[in-house]
């Protein structure tokens, strides 16, 4: 029974990854066919990431009230439709308008799915279901890319990513039943300490390093966005690929993503979260260096691979990292703080390179794309010397 909703489940994040890569894959062909400015692209992405934000606060009240599979079910059902009105939208504004459900459905299924996860499953499974986000994010642009080859039907590409919505909606609510029957996970909390009752008082922002690792998670959000919603338009209007084999391109960047958490589900059995998150930067900085260098167009490929593949490890492998850094009652709420500030990085920092890519050039993008990867890691490493301080002091306080 816990087998097959976790199948489920994973099935669920397949198809809330299908949708966040499709904008910026289709993008240069919407753009010529509703004669908008290339900015666009960014305040659409604003308007889906800001309905993601809400709904994220929102989720726990929601949750509670009517449960995990049933606020799946339903939010799956509004991406759904959301992804209908792309495919009838008359105008740039009814976009806008089918946006901010778009991004409200994917917000509520993102936090509901990864705290049943967190509650009822292993750690591993966490990984593992980030990768399945990988597997919709890499489909979504292949998809695409099958209908703008030949001509500019980016509308039938959403209209397939819709009806493969409705399907896995009809499989939610079929399995409706099976949401109450798996067990939590043995190790699961039933009673919250005292110390997690006071969590509610805690200032997260005066604990030495938590700062630092918001700024980590605002730089990561940020360049994942940025990557996958302008690197086609990168590819098309710097590389001189046409609209379809720039989509095609950036799904590898997905792909990247989608077997690099694969295999760190298993690498977390034998290796350290640190290790994997400081080899995961190494690898983004060499894939943005790629991009940056004037070299042969193939090596942007493997560029868009290797950022992929840096990426993958170290959301989850962070995320994972909280409680050993901050403490376990301080972590829920330290928790809280970095999502949010994960989904600011994704909402503001693409729709603000393409006001700067308008004014001046896309060819900006390699560049940007580094620095970003840059600072996360800087200050990722200055959270671990600070980290590090503190446990030796602790140490010292100790003998």
């Amino acid at each position: 029974m816990a087998m097959l909703l976790l199948i489920i489940i994973y099935l669920a994040f397949i198809s809330l990854g299908l949708p966040d890569s499709v904008l910026g894959a289709a993008w240069p062909v919407m753009q010529r066919d509703l004669g908008a400015p290339i900015e666009t692209a960014g305040l659409l992405f604003m308007s889906i990431a800001g309905g993601t934000i809400v709904s994220s606060l929102l989720s726990g009240k929601v949750l509670k009230r009517f449960g995990t599979g049933k606020v799946a079910a339903f939010s799956t059902f509004l991406t759904a439709a959301a992804l209908t009105g792309f495919f009838f939208a008359p105008s740039l504004g009814w976009l806008f308008f089918c946006a901010v459900p778009l991004g409200l459905g994917a917000g509520a299924i993102d936090a509901g799915l990864n705290d049943y996860v967190a509650t009822h499953y292993h750690a591993h499974h966490m990984s593992w279901l980030h990768s399945f986000w990988g597997v919709g994010a890499t489909l979504g642009p292949v998809i695409m890319a099958q209908f703008i080859a030949g001509e500019p039907a980016w509308r039938s590409g959403y209209l397939t990513i819709a009806c493969i919505q409705f399907g896995l909606m009809l499989i939610l609510f079929i399995t409706l039943p099976l949401w109450g029957k798996v067990k939590s996970k043995p190790f699961a909390q039933t009673e919250v300490p005292k110390a997690e009752k006071q969590t509610a008082s805690v200032k997260p922002l005066k604990i030495k390093g938590v700062r630092l690792a918001l700024i980590a998670f605002f730089f990561y959000c940020g360049v994942e966005a940025l990557v996958g919603l302008w690197g086609s338009s990168f590819l098309v209007n710097m590389k001189g690929l046409k609209a379809a084999t720039a989509a095609q391109w950036v799904s590898f960047y997905f792909a990247g993503i989608t077997a690099g958490r694969f295999i760190t589900g298993f690498l977390t059995f034998k290796i350290r979260n640190l290790i994997l998150i400081r080899s995961g930067q190494a690898l983004a900085l060499a894939g943005a260096l790629l991009l940056v260098l004037p070299l042969p167009m193939y090596f942007s490929l493997a560029g868009f691979v290797l950022i992929g593949l840096g990426l993958a490890p170290i959301f989850p492998s962070m995320l994972h990292e909280t409680p050993a850094r901050f403490g376990k009652e301080h972590s829920q709420t330290i928790m809280g703080y970095q999502m949010a500030v994960a989904y600011t990085g994704s909402t503001f920092l693409p729709p603000l390179f393409g006001v700067i890519a308008a004014q001046t050039t896309i060819g900006l993008f390699p560049i940007v794309t580094f620095l970003f990867v840059a600072v996360m890691a800087l200050s990722s490493e200055r959270l671990n010397v600070v980290m590090k301080r503190l446990w030796k002091q602790k140490e010292e306080a100790v003998v």
